[in-house]
């Protein structure tokens, strides 16, 4: 018997491949479908899965580019500012970071000067971003 958890051994089928069917998931996991489903809306319900979202690379992708934007932010303004960097539509994923930014951003754009604009002028424009450092991804790896 394998001592990965069926939760662990969905989660990481999933992590693999989002599209993969119920019939797939039970397959590689080892376990039934019934037991997937259950697995699956449990962790839907309880916000461990919290999207399903297809991995792309920036090198091929035609008319778009993508920058991996660190950012620094007034703990006095950080609700506030965290709350309109997501409303930007041009913010793909947000996420918290303990690195050498407080935020991390995927930001997108139509091209490398698009993305400098709304680096410059949307979130340097919020109030409490004190800093934006991108890193343009190029072409990826794995």
């Amino acid at each position: 018997m394998s001592t990965v958890s069926t939760e662990e051994r969905i989660l990481s089928v999933l992590e693999e491949d989002a599209q993969a069917s119920y019939a797939e998931i039970a397959d590689r996991a080892d376990v039934s479908k019934p037991t997937v489903r259950k697995y699956i809306r449990q962790l839907e319900e309880e916000g461990v899965i919290v999207g399903y979202s297809a991995d792309v690379d920036p090198k091929k992708l035609s008319g778009q580019s993508i920058a991996l934007v660190g950012m620094d932010v007034d703990s006095g303004r950080y609700v506030e500012a965290t709350r309109a960097i997501k409303d930007l539509p041009e913010v793909e994923a947000l996420y918290t970071s303990s690195g050498d930014h407080m935020l991390m951003a995927e930001v997108r754009a139509g091209d490398g000067d698009e993305l400098g604009d709304v680096i410059s002028e949307k979130l340097l424009a919020i109030d409490g971003v004190t800093a934006a450092h991108p890193s343009f991804l190029q072409e990826r790896l794995k």
